[in-house]
């Protein structure tokens, strides 16, 4: 793969799609081409087929998707599903149409059924019901993983898609209302801090079982995909290892340097009781990650704090 070859990274600007970007950047590719979603509407099918005629890409990374939380995937479910299909199967077909040298497909761990043993393999996909609360976006990630192995299996071309485990990092979303569990303890620790100390009341018991992964780590495995021709077409893309979310939280709360009280409230639910991916297909073939939770979790405060002004203050 030559470091001068035009790529194109779908989603440039979101927390994967900019993780992306420095990687590339700092392994030296210097043709790196990205939109706006102001400057090019991935659900517009011409729109897209246009861009693709007029720059002619020839690698294709799509970190582009339209995400929520569980309320905003209850709320909108056709938008879910259909917006979604739009921008990868506008991809993807343009892509094919373009003759795209190489096309790198990022989904989620959601595409697995709720009851799927763990920890989650790639040969579980397909094999049970989804979680209710976000079917529509799985369904639409299904699909596109499926649509990229038949291509491959069809056209013979490079096409391979990624499932990353939970991510979190540089230019997260810290929002309270619609932020993962990370990044908002994160915001809720930073907060009570200058709160005077102020207790935290986290929801459940804490004793779920959670995978996480700097996205930076994912990145990284975008870059190996990129330079090596992949032996499947679907990869998980995770650490390996998990711990409870009272582990986390208190992992987090040392390292913001809060010193109240954290308040467990088991009237809220706490959701499935552990959810680790296995990524040992990937970790074979040589891709594996390289910065641990608390080193993780240490650069995405220093990035919080780094742009904070962003963040309205919350009243404690």
């Amino acid at each position: 793969m030559s470091k001068q070859q035009k790529i194109y990274i779908a989603g440039h600007r979101g927390m994967v799609g900019s993780a992306i970007w420095r990687q590339l950047t700092a392994a030296g590719y210097t043709n790196l081409i990205g939109r706006s979603s102001a400057a090019l509407d991935l659900r517009n099918q011409a729109a897209v087929k246009a861009f693709f005629d007029e720059e002619q890409p020839a690698v294709v990374i799509d970190a582009a998707a339209r995400v929520g939380g569980i309320m905003a995937n209850k709320t909108f479910p056709y938008q879910f599903l259909m917006e979604n299909l739009q921008i990868q199967n506008n991809l993807i077909e343009s892509a094919h149409m373009s003759d795209v040298d190489k096309f790198i497909f990022l989904g989620s761990s959601c595409i697995y059924p709720k009851m799927a043993p763990q920890p989650l393999e790639e040969a579980h996909l397909l094999t049970g019901p989804l979680e209710p609360t976000n079917e529509w976006y799985a369904i639409a990630k299904i699909t596109g993983v499926k649509a990229c192995e038949a291509i491959r299996q069809q056209f013979n071309k490079d096409f391979v898609s990624l499932m990353p485990t939970n991510l979190y990092g540089e230019s997260d979303n810290f929002d309270l209302e619609t932020s993962h569990v990370l990044p908002a303890m994160i915001r809720k620790f930073h907060d009570a801090k200058l709160a005077g100390q102020a207790d935290v009341t986290l929801w459940g018991s804490g004793t779920p079982l959670r995978e996480f992964l700097y996205v930076d780590d994912l990145a990284k495995a975008v870059v190996f995909a990129l330079e090596n021709r992949l032996p499947q077409h679907l990869y998980n893309v995770g650490t390996g290892t998990d711990l409870s979310i009272r582990e986390l939280a208190e992992t987090i709360q040392k390292i913001v340097g809060h010193t109240g009280r954290i308040i467990w409230d088991a009237t809220k639910p706490d959701g499935t009781p552990r959810k680790l991916m296995d990524s040992s297909l990937l970790h074979e073939i040589g891709w594996k990650h390289e910065v641990e939770l608390t080193e993780g979790i240490r650069h995405t405060y220093e990035w919080f704090l780094a742009n904070q002004d962003k963040f309205k203050q919350v009243k404690l």
